[in-house]
């Protein structure tokens, strides 16, 4: 079907137009930054990424890669959060930019799609146009993740409406003063807790100190390091990723577990509640809440989820949609 939507493969001399696109729009991540992208090591994913023009104006972008000899693309490859990044567009230019994409891939042989689009709460305004327009289409879903997010709403008195055991545990910690939280660039403690806290479950963690080192250098302005100190010893940390203008996401929480006694956990959350209710954030996104030791990867993690919602959580879906043309 005919377009007035043109479509072009992402060139890095483009990178400053993507990068303010992204950071302007309605539904834009960090994730989708091709900054962020830039801390894989080159050759690592078969990045392939796309922009859209309507008139000549960039409406969205939508970052990727392709699998199986490029029969297959995926948004994201090699971050969290993928799929189309837009204005605040009608649902008529939702439903022709999703039409465009496909048409794209019938012409160029790709066989199937998956795309995984920040939750909802990511969205400066509320809209799911894109989302229906791929249902409409007759996208599938291939999984639905359960994160949990804590809406900051109340502001200040968001601790009000933690529940009784987080709100006494928060109180005793601040009164005994026998752990503290600070801000913190020591990536080598951090990773420490971090390798140890997932050998506990038998994981490896995503990223690696290198990693890690590198997204706080590409960008310092959204990439955050807490650690909980006991005396002078890190126990426990938060890796926090300023997504967009909207939400926070504790990327990773982790704890020496020798040190649970102190219930260090509860003071991460609380203070990134605080620091970001302080600096005018919307959401606290805690991330997934599944099993991974179970056999179906959409099985929930009960005692994790209950612990989030100690903490006034409350569940959001991250869903993969699915697309396969017939032969």
């Amino acid at each position: 079907m005919s377009s007035s939507i043109s479509v072009e493969i992402y060139e890095p001399s483009k990178k400053g137009e993507w990068e303010d696109f992204v950071e302007k729009s309605n539904n834009g991540t960090m994730f989708h930054l091709q900054t962020f992208l830039d801390y894989h090591t080159p050759g690592k994913f078969d990045f392939t990424s796309f922009m859209f023009r309507k008139n000549g104006k960039l409406i969205a972008v939508l970052p990727g890669g392709f699998k199986e000899q490029g029969k297959i693309f995926w948004s994201p490859v090699g971050a969290s959060y993928g799929s189309f990044v837009t204005d605040d567009l009608p649902f008529s230019e939702c439903l022709e930019l999703v039409d465009t994409f496909m048409d794209y891939c019938v012409k160029n042989s790709i066989n199937e799609i998956f795309l995984i689009p920040p939750p909802i709460v990511y969205s400066k305004n509320i809209s799911q146009h894109i989302e229906y327009a791929m249902l409409y289409r007759k996208f599938d879903f291939e999984l639905h993740y359960i994160s949990h997010a804590i809406d900051l709403k109340y502001g200040k008195d968001t601790f009000l409406h933690y529940d009784k055991t987080a709100r006494k545990t928060i109180r005793k910690i601040l009164r005994d003063n026998r752990i503290y939280i600070r801000e913190s660039n020591n990536y080598e403690a951090f990773n420490q807790i971090l390798l140890k806290n997932k050998a506990k479950f038998n994981v490896k963690p995503t990223h690696t100190l290198e990693d890690m080192i590198k997204l706080a250098e590409l960008l310092p302005d959204k990439v955050r390091l807490n650690i909980v100190y006991h005396k002078d010893t890190p126990i426990a940390g938060s890796w926090l990723f300023f997504c967009n203008s909207k939400v926070v996401l504790c990327f990773y929480n982790m704890l020496l577990y020798e040190y649970e006694y102190l219930k260090p956990v509860y003071l991460i959350m609380h203070h990134t509640v605080e620091k970001a209710i302080e600096e005018g954030y919307q959401w606290v996104d805690i991330g997934v809440s599944q099993d991974t030791s179970a056999s179906d990867p959409m099985t929930p993690s009960i005692s994790l989820i209950d612990f989030k919602e100690r903490f006034f959580a409350r569940g959001i879906l991250r869903s993969t949609y699915h697309y396969k043309f017939s032969d």
